[in-house]
């Protein structure tokens, strides 16, 4: 592969990365992996508001991420590359159902 294009394929998968980073940009593709859903299903299903909810649909969107489509009033997200699917199904399929993030030391008071 010519090294101009093994950058630029380095750069894409670097900037998909980043935008997956946000664990719920993450959930919110998760959950479309199962169909497309609004934006009133999507706030149900993952319990972030609504405001919330909408920002990180329209990074993703901009991103390339998601499609959309509008029915009247509504408009339907949809994962829009089955290479996003794949690398969320491998994620999360190789992810241990036992893992858990490092605990946080507490903080104490001083007497």
């Amino acid at each position: 592969m010519d090294e101009r294009l093994a950058d630029r394929v380095y750069e894409i998968a670097a900037e998909l990365f980043a935008m997956l980073s946000a664990p719920t940009r993450l959930r919110i593709v998760c959950a479309l992996m199962a169909g497309e859903r609004n934006v009133g299903q999507l706030v149900g299903q993952l319990e972030v508001s609504q405001p919330n909810i909408s920002q990180h649909l329209n990074m993703l969107y901009r991103a390339g991420v998601l499609a959309k489509r509008r029915t009247g009033s509504q408009i339907y997200y949809r994962v829009e590359h089955e290479q996003v699917r794949d690398l969320c199904l491998t994620l999360l399929d190789g992810m241990p159902a036992d893992l858990q993030p490092p605990k946080r030391p507490r903080a104490t008071k001083e007497a």
